[in-house]
């Protein structure tokens, strides 16, 4: 099946999957877990990362997507203490970042967020990363049920990423 394929046939499974249902953190997770093999979610300090790393080889494995629920010291620019946002965020290639979005950003001073004149607090709209758009990372703030469907995708996309580099770092285990 062609990565064109796969990502057709990702998006409808998300979209049926997940129809009528409220996009929750528990739900993304549940949903890329049972829709990727090798993904181990990791839950510390208000966040979920997910890992491609099958049979736990390395350490962590090579993480793709996170799920932040709260502000960080040095992350405050989506306000996540409010009521129900939680951010979910995606590391994309640099090709399909700078497709959807133009050039990436430069990297931010230690404490700050990227200059793109997005508004990091807008929720269930895709935009770069506040603080790792520079590193072709995006952010969607409590996506609802369409937008998350349109950004599967994306997710696939960051998935087959982490396994080329989970399989270039394990070669010569």
């Amino acid at each position: 099946m062609s990565k064109k394929d796969m990502s057709k046939r990702s998006t409808e499974y998300a979209v049926s999957s997940l129809q009528g249902s409220i996009v929750q953190p528990k739900n993304i997770v549940e949903e890329i877990v049972s829709q990727f093999e090798g993904v181990i979610p990791k839950a510390s300090w208000g966040e979920t990362s997910l890992f491609y790393n099958p049979g736990k080889i390395l350490p962590n494995g090579v993480y793709f997507c996170t799920i932040k629920e709260k502000n960080g010291d040095n992350d405050k620019a989506s306000e996540l203490d409010r009521e129900g946002v939680f951010r979910l965020s995606i590391g994309i290639s640099k090709n399909t970042y700078e497709k959807i979005f133009g050039i990436k950003p430069k990297r931010p001073s230690k404490g700050c967020i990227i200059d793109t004149g997005h508004d990091f607090t807008a929720l269930d709209e895709l935009m770069p990363h506040p603080i790792y758009g520079w590193m072709s990372w995006v952010q969607v703030l409590s996506p609802g049920e369409s937008t998350f469907a349109n950004i599967f995708p994306l997710i696939a996309e960051a998935h087959s990423n982490a396994v080329v580099k989970f399989n270039k770092k394990t070669a010569n285990k």
